[in-house]
């Protein structure tokens, strides 16, 4: 067996003697109490838009579930394997959060994937064809448009798939009926790696906007 990395050892040495070290209590009160976050993030795999990171979080503040592309898929309990679903459950019923996130990202190499595929170059390998399929339809009529720029193509489907996740999420029937009770509510997001710019989803007209982030402060 090859030896750990040694990169991770070191950032390990550097967690045990900053932030565990200054946050002992907090992850001492999680162990005993179990954890009790208020939201969930589905992100995506990257490894350049980690949700801890960008909103700053601490130990037991987000349920984060990432995965490629971060799809959410339509609700489908056929008894096979279904990580997302799983999280989004566990999330839900057990947890109980009170607000779910889909956070896209720019540049992001599954989207890319879709529109490829929809250009008749699909990726290689087993799984992730099939992941990606879920955004199919809207990947076609995407890459149909041939009025978008290559890079505009590319911001537009991260942006949608955002959406139609969303959408995705309401199939589900323990979210729908939180939904309606007005005890979870479902926001969308997308994360520019290139510049750090947040933009955040309306949730009537489903357009991204930036936050006033002056505003916030301010508070």
């Amino acid at each position: 067996m090859q030896d750990f990395p040694a990169f991770l050892i070191e950032g390990y040495k550097n967690f045990m003697s900053g932030r565990y070290t200054a946050e002992r209590d907090r992850y001492r009160e999680l162990a005993e109490n179990g954890q009790k976050p208020t939201t969930m993030v589905i992100a995506c795999c990257d490894s350049r838009a980690a949700p801890e990171t960008i909103f700053d979080s601490g130990p037991g503040q987000l349920f984060v579930l990432r995965n490629v592309a971060n799809l959410v898929p339509p609700f489908g309990p056929d008894g096979t394997f279904h990580a997302t679903s799983a999280a989004i459950e566990f999330a839900v019923v057990h947890l109980k959060v009170a607000h779910i996130i889909v956070m896209g990202h720019g540049r992001c190499g599954g989207i890319t994937g879709a529109l490829a595929t929809a250009g008749g170059h699909a990726p290689e390998g087993h799984f992730i064809g099939k992941w990606l399929t879920m955004v199919k339809d809207v990947a076609d009529k995407v890459e149909a448009n041939h009025l978008l720029t290559p890079s505009e193509r590319q911001t537009a489907l991260e942006r949608i798939a955002i959406r139609q996740s969303i959408g995705n999420l309401l199939s589900f029937p323990f979210v729908k009926e939180r939904v309606d009770q007005n005890q979870l509510s479902l926001h969308g997001a997308w994360f520019d790696i290139s510049g750090g710019e947040l933009w955040t989803m309306n949730g009537e007209s489903g357009d991204f906007v930036r936050p006033d982030l002056e505003s916030i402060q301010m508070r």
